[in-house]
């Protein structure tokens, strides 16, 4: 469907003496870096040392807002209003901006985290919620979200550019949605495999799911999770693969307006 693809990672995950996530060795495969903003993950000092790793490699930046849960690290659902997400949403987008700003650069994106992106796929008043706050700090960002789900079609509401996003590293089920994590088939762990399920979602727009037959997917940008044990490994040949199918590999960029 397109010889396009823009490869994103979630990063900046590390926080205080824990280390997360493999990104030195990640930041010179990827286009686009998710920088967590210090509620799931991250902290001050990791978000400013992230932005100038990415500034250093050529990568793009977005937000990747999450709930407030270190212990959790953003994965556990949390009964939170649409009012109250778009409130956690604005502060962690302002919160990198402010780190953007100093540094001189500015934001492509914004991708939500863990349990926040998934009960926004499912629910749209969330998924609302997430767009209005992200348009509210800045109209020209991209909106990342699941394809076909109401992250895009709320994005798209709110009059935001959005992005489909899909996963390098994740089994998906036969509606669309993500295998859940608490199954043994969650995650792909081979890289070639990873790879070759990659490139025919950007090609034909079509994945396996573990429940049925072939379905039909939107990709304008891959993700690999950052905190995975073999993140650097999966960059690294995801990039080379891309590359060798004749798929050219860059940033999603900010919206242009007239």
């Amino acid at each position: 469907m397109t010889n396009r693809i823009d490869l994103n990672c979630d990063m900046g995950e590390s926080f205080g003496a824990y280390r997360i996530g493999a990104d030195e060795e990640v930041f010179p495969h990827i286009t686009s870096a998710n920088v967590a903003c210090g509620f799931h993950g991250g902290d001050p000092t990791v978000m400013r040392t992230t932005l100038a790793r990415a500034r250093e490699h050529g990568v793009a930046v977005g937000a990747h807002p999450g709930f407030p849960d270190l212990i959790g690290f953003g994965r556990r659902n949390i009964d939170a209003t649409a009012d109250e997400v778009y409130d956690l949403v604005v502060y962690q987008i302002g919160a990198l901006l402010g780190f953007a700003a100093a540094a001189g650069m500015q934001l492509q994106h914004v991708k939500a985290h863990g349990a926040l992106y998934n009960m926004a796929v499912a629910k749209p008043q969330l998924a609302a919620a997430i767009a209005r706050a992200t348009r509210d700090v800045d109209q020209d960002l991209v909106l990342f979200g699941l394809p076909g789900s109401h992250l895009i079609s709320e994005g798209e509401s709110a009059g935001l550019r959005t992005a489909s996003e899909a996963f390098a590293d994740r089994n998906y089920m036969s509606d669309g949605t993500l295998v859940s994590r608490r199954r043994p088939d969650a995650h792909i762990h081979d890289a070639g495999e990873a790879v070759a399920r990659a490139i025919r979602m950007v090609r034909d727009g079509i994945v396996t799911p573990v429940d049925g037959p072939d379905i039909t997917i939107r990709v304008d940008t891959i993700c690999i999770h950052g905190d995975g044990p073999y993140a650097a490994e999966f960059a690294r040949q995801l990039r080379v693969g891309f590359e060798g199918a004749g798929i050219t590999v860059r940033a999603i960029g900010r919206a242009s307006r007239d």
